[in-house]
């Protein structure tokens, strides 16, 4: 990249943050709110809360198609649509162009992006899980990659801070060492199927228990951002929440940022490089390219924290070369970009309901229930197949009319069918643990540039034989649990897909103890360069189970909230 026409911003910052996604809005809130003045660099265009949100109070009528994707989506986004997950016309404007945002793939990765303010907070599934330290010790314990720097009692009061503000709905269940219990508003309801599936699990095994699922969804009272309310039942949240009853960057923590006077927000601004300068050994701002006017602009800042995703961030690392830092800045392990980990799911099963045909629900609860890890976590549990574990998430509702409703079914039939509800199904989908491993990686190409000039990503990764031998036994319990609740018509499946698939990337540039085998130390600082933080996905060291975000927030909270100290004492 030639960098003799790069200008320089005049204004020097204490502060700059890469991403207003779940991990970038917290890092601009904390920074914000303790007096540094930070920049906040998007490479996507604005989206401002409620106004930017087209499709949020639509039906399917008010949409060509009925909101089905049309032929221009499908093959402008056709890596995403593949995962048949995100480009229907209600929401595919919140996630990227497959064609202007190109990347490779040795083996394949559906890599679902979202290139505007709010990043994917604004359509992510909200389930929110702490992880315990069943989680934190399990490297060490099973003898693989490296072992967690932190334990669980030094992020349990981040966590409560981050649940007090954004607003978890959820019920305590005292399982300690698998699910840590958290602040929770009231739950949601069960419905009558998913209540007898519970009371059926708590009759028939000791170590398992049903919940309704904990997400960053308001029920009860109000919390801070833009006007945020109670869930309205809508179940229309990745259209954009114009309530903000769900948690997003764009309702919370950036209006939050914004009021202390302190954020600069720039929108449009692709970050290609951390600049670090050799003498001082610290890094000293980062460079930009404008997304619309292809400037090329160096800002200064005395901390640095990377939250754009672990694919991106770790591009950006790897981007940032100098003669200290041939090969990435930080990467002095040689494990940047490595130990790419996703969580394995779409197995599972699902069966018929008896006995609840004169029951209905109403509303759209925009969340389902959670079955906590039961395998290898001691004892009987632990399995000699293979380690970690999984949980099951998913639901009970009545099928769809149209269910009803076939080809041969007119006048008298037709009526009759119309206004009967379908059947009662149970379905059970298990999100299991993928291990880390160095041969799962991502790197760039700089033969294959974007329009911007910079290098593509190339995805080189596969869940292995312990994710696969785990599989077997995520379908087989499904089976077995719904079998003895009685439900008929039982349907197992297994869809593995490609990594990428479950959207929780992670591990790029994990956290250890030696900087001679990982990337970060315990506080989210590179090692050889204290005053950058990486707080998005990529400094997970292992991957649990659960759902990922609720920890990037609390780890990102803590980090923050650290830089700032180390800011205030002139350490930066």
């Amino acid at each position: 990249m030639n960098k003799s026409n790069i200008s320089v911003a005049q204004e020097e910052f204490d502060a700059i943050v890469v991403g207003t996604g779940i991990s970038g809005g917290w890092a601009a809130k904390e920074l914000c709110e303790n007096g540094l003045k930070t920049l906040v660099l998007e490479r996507g265009r604005m989206v401002k809360h409620i106004e930017d949100y087209p499709t949020a109070n639509q039906d399917p009528w008010d949409m060509p198609n009925l909101g089905e994707p049309s032929r221009e989506t499908k093959e402008r986004k056709y890596k995403q649509h593949r995962t048949g997950y995100t480009t229907d016309e209600r929401c595919q404007h919140f996630f990227v162009d497959d064609i202007k945002h190109p990347y490779n793939e040795d083996k394949r990765f559906d890599w679902m992006r979202g290139y505007q303010v709010g990043g994917r907070s604004l359509v992510w599934g909200r389930q929110s899980y702490r992880m315990g330290d069943v989680d934190f010790e399990a490297n060490k314990k099973d003898g693989i990659a490296v072992d967690w720097p932190v334990r669980y009692t030094d992020l349990k009061g981040w966590y409560d801070r981050v649940e007090e503000f954004i607003g978890v709905s959820g019920e305590n269940l005292g399982l300690e060492k698998v699910l840590p219990d958290g602040k929770f508003l009231k739950p949601m309801n069960l419905n009558c199927v998913e209540e007898h599936f519970k009371n059926t699990l708590s009759e028939e095994y000791s170590d398992r228990v049903m919940t309704i699922g904990r997400t960053a969804h308001i029920t009860e009272g109000i919390k801070p951002g833009l006007g945020r309310s109670t869930c309205q039942y809508r179940n229309r949240c990745m259209r954009g929440c114009p309530y903000g009853a769900y948690f997003s960057s764009n309702s919370s923590t950036l209006p939050t940022a914004e009021e202390t006077g302190n954020m600069t927000l720039r929108p449009n601004s692709i970050v290609y490089e951390v600049v670090y300068d050799d003498n001082q050994k610290r890094a000293t701002g980062v460079r930009i390219i404008d997304a619309e006017t292809k400037e090329k602009i160096e800002y200064k800042g005395k901390i640095v924290f990377l939250c754009a995703s672990a694919i991106a961030s770790a591009s950006i690392l790897m981007q940032s070369k100098t003669d200290r830092f041939p090969n990435g800045l930080g990467n002095d392990s040689g494990e940047l970009g490595h130990n790419l980990m996703d969580h394995h799911f779409r197995v599972g099963a699902s069966g018929t309901a008896v006995g609840f045909d004169d029951k209905h629900y109403k509303g759209r609860r925009a969340n389902g229930i959670y079955i906590p890890r039961f395998r290898n976590v001691g004892g009987k549990t632990d399995q000699k197949n293979f380690i970690r574990g999984y949980g099951y998430q998913g639901g009970a509702s009545r099928g769809s009319i149209s269910q009803m409703v076939g080809e041969l079914k007119y006048g008298k039939e037709l009526k009759e069918a119309v206004l009967k509800p379908g059947e009662w199904r149970m379905g059970l989908t298990a999100f299991g643990e993928c291990l880390p491993d160095h041969n799962n990686r991502m790197y760039l190409d700089y033969e294959k540039l974007d329009e911007w000039g910079l290098p593509t990503v190339t995805f080189d990764a596969q869940f292995g034989p312990n994710e696969m031998a785990m599989r077997k036994d995520m379908k087989q319990q499904a089976i077995e649990m719904l079998e003895k609740a009685g439900f008929k018509n039982i349907m197992p499946y297994d869809d593995i897909g490609g990594m990428g698939l479950g959207i929780h990337e992670m591990g790029t540039a994990r956290m250890g103890r030696d900087p001679k085998t990982s990337v970060l130390n315990k506080w989210n600082q590179i090692h050889a360069c204290k005053n950058v933080y990486v707080t998005d996905g990529s400094f997970m060291t292992s991957a649990a189970c659960q759902n990922p975000s609720l920890s990037y927030m609390a780890f990102t909270a803590r980090a923050a909230n650290h830089a700032a100290r180390e800011f205030k004492k002139n350490n930066s």
